[in-house]
């Protein structure tokens, strides 16, 4: 069983769809819990580090043999506790973030929360190192797109953070650094790459958990 622990209702179905799409037959398990993101707005992603640690063990206590953080925000927590686990902890955003830096040197991150854009464009700058890359990441914020997904308006959401992603200029890859803006990839019209996190973020998940539980 893959566990996966969200900061919002709203992922439950789209990795859901994913997993029928690619992955069927595979075994998902959702723990939702929309107090962890609200309180890292609020103090900072290390406020909630005993918070993610607890969730990620009680996953592993009802038999998880991977863990997939679906929040930017958290996800850098959520892979530091992995050491004390038995299993492997991914945040979904690492392969994400691995193909910008495969792209090109010029990576912009769009994020409809402040508090995402640190996390994003820190893995980025990790994943560059490891690659022995040299990327510049320019950061913007669609600050009008976060009250439309707080509002339950979903294509006004998807809608402000595809006019962005349609407003960059001069980049080699265009990073949604949230999981839920991964529908504007699909709505923009863009000739740069846009990359999402929650399909190469399942699958590495799903390789990850296969690789210590080979008949998973």
């Amino acid at each position: 069983m893959l566990a996966l622990l969200h900061t919002s209702p709203v992922h439950v179905p789209v990795f859901e769809a994913l997993r029928d799409e690619a992955h069927p037959g595979l075994e998902l398990r959702h723990f939702v819990d929309e107090e962890l993101l609200r309180r890292a707005r609020r103090e900072g992603p290390a406020a909630v580090t005993d918070e993610v640690r607890a969730a990620l063990r009680g996953a592993v206590a009802e038999g998880a043999r991977a863990v997939l953080c679906t929040c930017s925000t958290i996800g850098g927590v959520a892979e530091a506790e992995a050491a004390g686990l038995s299993v492997p902890v991914l945040r979904v955003d690492r392969p994400m973030a691995a193909a910008a830096v495969a792209a090109g040197p010029r990576v912009v991150v769009l994020a409809a929360l402040r508090s995402t854009l640190a996390p994003t464009t820190a893995l980025i700058d990790e994943e560059a190192r490891r690659a022995r890359r040299s990327v510049t990441v320019r950061s913007v914020l669609v600050d009008a797109a976060w009250p439309c997904f707080e509002a339950g308006d979903t294509e006004g959401y998807v809608r402000e953070v595809a006019a962005a992603v349609d407003r960059v200029t001069d980049a080699d890859a265009i990073v949604l650094a949230q999981a839920s803006m991964a529908p504007a990839r699909h709505a923009a019209t863009t000739p740069v790459p846009v990359l999402s996190s929650p399909a190469p973020g399942l699958a590495a998940a799903v390789r990850a958990m296969r690789a210590v539980t080979p008949t998973a």
